[in-house]
Formats: C-alpha cells, sequence, structure tokens
C-alpha cells in the first residue's frame, strides 16, 4: 500500500475525516445537510459515518480525545475496520484529514490490514485498496511507520511461507537479501562452521533433517553509537517442526507448525527496521535455523547432548527442541559482552495457554527499569507483555540423573521452565519473550491478518528506539 503527503484536496476524492469532536467538522467540507445528519448519527454513539456522494465518498471516524496507547489502539482498529469495508466497496484510494496525533496510529492500522499472502494462488484476489493519501499542516513523520509496516510484513511473509520454500538455507538467503536493502551487516554459519562452534544443540534438532542448518549473525552497527554494549536479539528458527521423534499431533498443531520460526522473523524484522531508519544504538540478530523432523538419524528422548558452552543436556522430549537451538545462541552472545540480550521465540503450549493470543508471556532477570522499558514498548504497539515469575526454585525441574540438565520440566509452569532452561546459557542480564499465543491467528482479528501476525517487531523497534 503507497502512503504519501498530499498539499491539496481533489473535490472528487475519497475523504477520511478524523475527529475528537463535531466541532471539528468542516462546515467547508460538507453540506447543511450532511452535518446535521452526521451530527445525528454521532448522538446515537456512531463513530464511523459514511456520505455518499456517488462519484466519491466521505468518511467521518469519531476518534477518542485521548493521547494514550489504549486509544491508539483503538485508532488502528477503527482504520482495519475501514479497510475491509473499502475493500469490499473496491475503493482504490482515499485522502485522511484532520486530528494530526491520530494519523500516524490510523495510516498504521489501515497498513497493516491491508497486508496479503498471495504468492501461492493462481487466481489472485487482490484487495482494491492502494494509496492513502495525508494531509496535514504540521510535519508527521511518515517514512518510520511506512518502514515499521513493511518490516512488520517482511516478518509475515517469513512465517506464511512453508517449508517447501523457507529452509534453513533459504532463511539465510532472504536475512542476506533484506540485509542488503537495509544496510546491516550479515554473517551466514554454514553446517560446517556451526560444528566447529560445537553447537551441539542446533545439530541435534538438525540430525532427522536431510537439509543443513544455518546460524545467521546480523549486525547494526552506526557510526555514533549511544550504547557502548550491544543489544543482541535472538531469534528461535525451527522453519518446521514435527516435533522429531515426539511427534506433534497433525490437527491443531502440526498443520501449522511452518510458524515456528516467528521469533526468528521478529529479529530479522526489527533489524530490517531499526538499520532503515538508522536507529543511533548498536543491535546484533542472532537466527538459529534448522527444521525438527523425525528421519535418519534423527536424536531421541534420552540422548545427552554437550552443547556450545560444554553444559551436558538429557533430552527427555525431542519436541522441546526450540530451547536447544536459543540454548545455542544464547551461550555464543556472551562472546560480544552485550548489554542485555532479549530472545524471542514460539516456545511453549503453556504460555498460550496462560494468555492466548492477547499479549506475550515475559520473564528475566534484568533490572526492573530495563523490563519496563521493554512493558512501555509493548504499551505503545499494543503487543502488550505480562512478566511471569523467574524463581530459581523453577530449576528444580530441570535436574538430570545423566547430564548437567534435562530440556523438560514436570509440566508445572512450563513456559518458565523453559526460561530457566535458557537462563542456565547466559551471563549477562537477559529477558525471554514467549510468543507461542500471539505469533500466529487462524482467523484475522482486526488489523492482525490470518497467519503470521509479525508479532515482536514493532516491540523490538520501539524498545530500541526509546532505549
Amino acid at each position: 500500500m503507497e502512503i504519501k503527503k498530499t498539499t491539496k484536496l481533489d473535490a472528487k476524492e475519497n475523504l477520511i475525516f478524523l475527529i475528537t469532536d463535531e466541532k471539528e467538522l468542516s462546515t467547508s467540507s460538507f453540506t447543511k445537510e450532511e452535518l446535521s445528519f452526521i451530527k445525528k448519527e454521532l448522538k446515537n454513539e456512531q463513530k464511523q459515518i459514511e456520505i455518499n456522494r456517488l462519484s466519491h465518498t466521505l468518511f467521518v471516524i469519531l476518534c477518542e480525545k485521548e493521547n494514550d496507547y489504549k486509544t491508539a489502539e483503538k485508532i488502528r482498529i477503527s482504520a482495519s475496520i475501514l479497510l475491509n469495508y473499502l475493500n469490499t466497496k473496491k475503493i482504490a484510494s482515499a485522502t485522511l484529514i484532520g486530528a494530526t496525533e491520530k494519523t500516524l496510529p490510523f495510516i498504521e492500522g489501515l497498513a497493516l490490514a491491508n497486508y496479503q499472502f498471495l504468492k501461492y494462488y493462481s487466481d489472485k484476489k487482490i484487495n482494491s485498496f492502494k494509496t492513502i493519501s495525508y494531509f496535514s499542516e504540521k510535519p508527521i513523520n511518515i517514512n518510520e511507520i511506512e518502514t515499521i509496516v513493511k518490516a512488520t510484513n517482511y516478518a509475515r511473509d517469513l512465517v506464511n511461507e512453508p517449508l517447501s520454500f523457507l529452509t534453513a538455507v533459504q532463511l539465510s538467503k532472504e536475512i542476506q537479501k533484506l540485509g542488503k536493502e537495509a544496510g546491516f551487516k550479515v554473517e551466514v554459519f554454514n553446517k560446517s562452521k556451526i560444528e566447529a562452534l560445537k553447537m551441539g544443540g542446533l545439530l541435534a534438532v538438525n540430525k532427522g533433517s536431510i537439509d543443513p542448518p544455518t546460524f545467521s549473525v546480523m549486525e547494526w552497527k552506526p557510526a555514533k553509537c549511544k550504547n557502548k554494549k550491544p543489544i543482541i536479539l535472538v531469534g528461535k528458527g525451527v522453519v518446521y517442526d514435527t516435533g522429531g521423534l515426539s511427534l506433534k499431533p497433525t490437527p491443531n498443531s502440526m498443520d501449522f507448525m511452518k510458524c515456528d520460526m516467528g521469533g526468528a522473523a521478529a529479529v530479522i524484522g526489527a533489524l530490517y527496521s531499526i538499520a532503515k531508519n538508522k536507529l543511533p544504538y548498536h543491535v546484533i540478530g542472532l537466527v538459529p535455523a534448522t527444521d525438527n523432523r523425525p528421519g535418519g538419524n534423527a536424536y531421541v528422548p534420552g540422548d545427552v547432548i554437550t552443547m556450545h558452552n560444554k553444559k551436558t543436556v538429557e533430552v527427555l522430549n525431542t519436541d522441546a527442541e526450540g530451547r536447544l537451538l536459543l540454548a545455542d545462541a544464547l551461550s555464543y552472545a556472551q562472546k560480544y559482552k552485550p548489554e542485555i540480550v532479549i530472545d524471542i521465540a514460539t516456545l511453549t503450549g503453556a504460555a498460550a495457554a496462560a494468555i492466548g493470543h492477547y499479549g506475550i508471556v515475559a520473564m528475566g532477570n534484568t533490572d526492573e527499569k530495563v523490563m519496563k522499558k521493554l512493558k512501555d514498548a509493548g504499551n505503545n504497539v499494543y503487543e502488550r507483555i505480562v512478566e511471569f515469575p523467574f524463581w530459581d526454585e523453577y530449576n528444580e525441574q530441570l535436574k538430570s540423573s545423566i547430564a548437567d540438565i534435562t530440556n523438560l520440566g514436570n509440566g508445572m509452569g512450563g513456559s518458565i521452565t523453559a526460561g530457566k532452561f535458557l537462563e542456565n546459557f547466559t551471563n549477562y542480564p537477559y529477558i525471554h519473550l514467549d510468543i507461542a499465543g500471539p505469533a500466529y491467528v487462524k482467523k484475522p482479528i482486526n488489523y492482525l491478518t490470518y497467519g503470521g501476525t509479525g508479532v515482536g517487531v514493532r516491540l523490538f523497534y520501539d524498545f530500541v528506539k526509546n532505549y
């Protein structure tokens, strides 16, 4: 969708008026009859009003006066509702007027809602709406939001791609392509390099696949960084998860496991938007990637794995594979002496069961101020964060009789024991994000379209921008 500024209004253009009060209605834009109709509808608590002039249409959208994050989300939702109507009526363009502080969230909601993944359709039913113009006397940083939406939609594309295209190797190629476009550095480790680094977790999960694993390192380091030590983002890149020999059931489980690299997609999209918008922070992204299959010489329950940091792990369940990849990446991150490391992963059904698609489960050992910054970012983009306890007692569930730790707890507090497992591979301030609930939706929810949601991209961008 094209977003552009306009300095004059076309008399026959479709117009969208954002108002917070009927006093903001321009008498020059409407006839007396139209104004009377609009005011009557507003009194009847209608928040989206349509004036059909045959050659074009006027829309009046009533927004709340407040400028808090909840109001911004309501505006995004209003935009998505209107977008659905615009496409239904085959409207191709419109111009946005008024309520300048409401313009950005409205355009954001409109653009995110207009996303489509049509690559594999032979008969592509493309949305009619193509262009939103905005008329504003005040300057608006529209390029920033345009890049963020683009990055989020790139992440959605990656999640929606099937394994028949998006293998671990192909994922690394997509990262390299986006790195060139946005200006961040990319280094991809192949299987022999991963073996040399002794990343036992990533290699174990990959043993059942005929496709090799990859480990991608992304780096954005502008000339004048505000942080002396890097912020590191780590994304789970399981491009498809069968559960391995601990095989998943197909319905409502394995059938959408192409989304198990939603964390990797979030980190990739975040690096893209951070670099493209030239945020003045040193940020590194790490993506360990493979599929998890039960074929060939697949790892089995009972195996003991030696990880990158030399800790040994007893495998109790091959479907608890994401933490094995992430553990190697978190261990590797120690070399950078980071200021903060945040991993993001579709990691546990326990997190999804706890809070559904409504938010992100978080836990960590950082300063409370850092967690608050992340929560504030989550509110700003409405990818809200629920902090779970991170008590050391949960480590009791990870004790093994034959190795340093196991890769599975006893089922109680499953999302937390997964996070405690990962903490064993860190020596720096650390936050774990579980996006198993919001990473993939099976029906559209407001501006979240069917499939990959791109959750995490906007969150990380806002967090780094305001760091």
